[in-house]
């Protein structure tokens, strides 16, 4: 019984791939549909905005976050992707951190904020986040997990379905939800959100040179101290600033263009 279970579980997790149209590749997604990512990210939301304080009180902040993400994915190919973003400013004014889930849900704490010096800098933390999501690394994450977890996992998104309430309150997709809360994506992944966040960005109208800025920003807030939670859910910055400016180089080879935004 135990090799049938392993035998479906591997022979599920390989068949079922889905073309991304915006990062052009195939993915294992083990056939999580879009609705489901959204309606995972909305019900995984409201745990991880109370980890981190809730929502921050300060309007103006709020509303210069929203107004920044909003401006990343209506002027850029997020626009045309099946996900609802949201982009939330987090009270907690003392842990660096930034979070994507499946879906669109998007989140800042304060503490970062307070250590941005631009709205470019600030643009290329929500581009990163929006990388992982058109990306649908939460999606391929939890198709991993079914794999490892045999067929439960894949049992719930089986019989889950997103407008039947009486779905969303099993114990199993709760303790999924629980997992989208302390996802940590993989190095890969993180890579593949920085060129994203590069792409992103400039098509928003913003310069992509503000993302080494930032990473420099978080390198200087791990000296002397305890490091910033960002680098046990991010790879550390020293390691992706030369990627970033590979991207860069690569999406302008004759010089990044006058007139974007730092």
């Amino acid at each position: 019984m135990a090799l049938v279970v392993a035998v479906i579980s591997v022979i599920g997790y390989f068949s079922k791939s889905a073309f991304n149209p915006i990062t052009e590749e195939n993915q294992r997604v083990a056939g999580i549909t879009p609705e489901q990512e959204v309606a995972l990210g909305l019900q995984a939301a409201p745990e991880m905005i109370q980890q981190f304080g809730g929502p921050d009180p300060n309007p103006e902040a709020t509303a210069f976050v929203k107004r920044v993400g909003e401006r990343l994915v209506s002027r850029t190919a997020a626009a045309q992707s099946p996900y609802r973003f949201e982009f939330h400013l987090l009270d907690d004014p003392t842990t660096i951190n930034a979070f994507a889930l499946p879906g669109g849900q998007i989140a800042i704490t304060e503490g970062l904020v307070r250590k941005l010096d631009t709205e470019g800098q600030l643009a290329g933390v929500l581009a990163h986040e929006i990388g992982h999501v058109v990306a649908r690394h939460g999606a391929e994450h939890i198709a991993k997990q079914q794999l490892t977890e045999g067929l439960t996992g894949a049992a719930v998104l089986a019989t889950y379905d997103p407008t039947d309430p009486s779905s969303r309150g099993s114990a199993a997709v709760a303790a999924m939800i629980g997992q989208l809360v302390g996802m940590r994506f993989g190095r890969r992944d993180e890579l593949e959100s920085d060129e994203l966040g590069v792409r992103f960005g400039s098509e928003a109208g913003y310069d992509p040179r503000s993302m080494i800025g930032l990473m420099e920003i978080l390198n200087q807030s791990s000296e002397g101290g305890r490091p910033p939670e960002f680098f046990s859910t991010h790879p550390n910055p020293e390691n992706r600033v030369a990627r970033i400016e590979a991207a860069i180089q690569k999406r302008f080879p004759d010089g990044v263009p006058a007139g974007l935004e730092k």
